[in-house]
C-alpha cells in the first residue's frame, strides 16, 4: 500500500528570512491527518536567506539529521561542536537530555536549502551527542547509499532509532530497489526530479517535493523519469 503526501499539500511558513514547507505537523502548523510516520516525526524543506537563520535555541530527546541541498548551514552548539555543512554532508545531533544549537547560514548573498529531519529515539534522556560525514556525489549516484543507521554500518552516521536512511542521486531512466523486510515501512523523499515507484499494487508517480509512506509491501522500485534526487527511510 503507498500512500502520498503531494508538495503542495504540504503545510507552509512564510517569514522575511525563511520559507519552510512541512511534511508533518510541525510548530504552528497542524495537521492530525499528517503527524508523523513511524519514528520519522518531522521532515522540514527549508529555504533560509543570506545571513540569518535559527538563533539559538533547545531541543531534547530527539534524532535531528541535517542534510544540505544547496549553499552552506553553519551549526554550533552546547556541546562545542561547530562547522558550516554542504551538499554531500549529513549531520546527526542526538539531543538526549538537552542541547543548544544554532544553524545560520553565513553567506551574504547566497540562500541556504536544506532538509531537517526529526526521528524519535529508542531511548530517552541519554547523553547528547553529534556527528557528521561528507557523502561524495559518485557514492550517492545511480544506486541507494545508507547515510544513517542504527549501528553505523557502511560508514553510516549513527541514530538512536530502528531506522535506516539512504540517500540516492539518478540519471534520467535509472533504476534502483529495494527489499522490505517482514514488518517494516518505508517512507519515500523525492527532493528533485520525477520518480516512478513502484510496489505490487502498480506504479506512482512522484515529483519534485512528493512523499509517499509505504506499508504492507515486500519491495519497492524506483524508476527515475528525469534527473532525480532521492531519499528512503526504512523503518520498523
Amino acid at each position: 500500500m503507498l500512500q502520498i503526501r503531494r508538495s503542495e499539500d504540504r503545510g507552509r511558513v512564510e517569514l522575511d528570512w525563511l520559507d519552510t514547507k512541512h511534511s508533518f505537523s510541525f510548530g504552528s502548523y497542524h495537521d492530525p491527518e499528517h503527524m508523523g510516520f513511524r519514528a520519522l516525526r518531522v521532515i522540514n524543506e527549508d529555504r533560509i536567506a543570506p545571513a540569518s537563520g535559527f538563533d539559538n535555541h533547545s531541543h531534547q530527546d530527539m534524532e535531528i539529521l541535517t542534510y544540505v541541498l544547496e549553499g552552506a548551514l553553519e551549526h554550533r552548539d552546547s556541546l562545542g561542536s561547530g562547522s558550516v555543512i554542504r551538499p554531500g554532508d549529513i549531520q546527526r545531533m542526538s539531543a538526549g537530555t538537552g542541547v543548544q544549537h544554532s544553524e545560520r547560514n553565513p553567506s551574504d548573498k547566497d540562500e541556504v536549502k536544506l532538509l531537517q529531519i526529526w526521528i524519535m529515539p529508542e531511548h530517552r534522556g541519554a547523553v547528547p551527542s553529534y556527528e557528521e560525514r561528507h557523502f561524495e556525489a559518485e557514492e550517492r549516484t545511480g544506486k541507494l547509499r545508507l547515510v544513517a543507521s542504527q549501528n553505523g554500518r557502511e560508514g553510516s552516521v549513527r541514530i538512536d532509532a530502528d531506522v535506516s536512511l539512504y540517500a540516492g542521486l539518478f540519471a534520467l531512466g535509472n533504476r534502483a530497489d529495494l527489499a522490505i523486510g517482514a514488518d517494516r515501512y518505508v517512507w519515500v523523499q523525492v527532493i528533485s526530479g520525477t520518480v516512478d515507484v513502484e510496489v505490487v499494487g502498480g506504479i506512482t508517480r512522484l515529483n519534485k517535493g512528493d512523499g509517499a509512506a509505504i506499508s504492507d509491501e515486500s519491495h519497492v522500485g524506483f524508476e527515475t523519469i528525469q534527473e532525480s534526487e532521492i531519499l528512503v527511510f526504512d523503518l520498523a
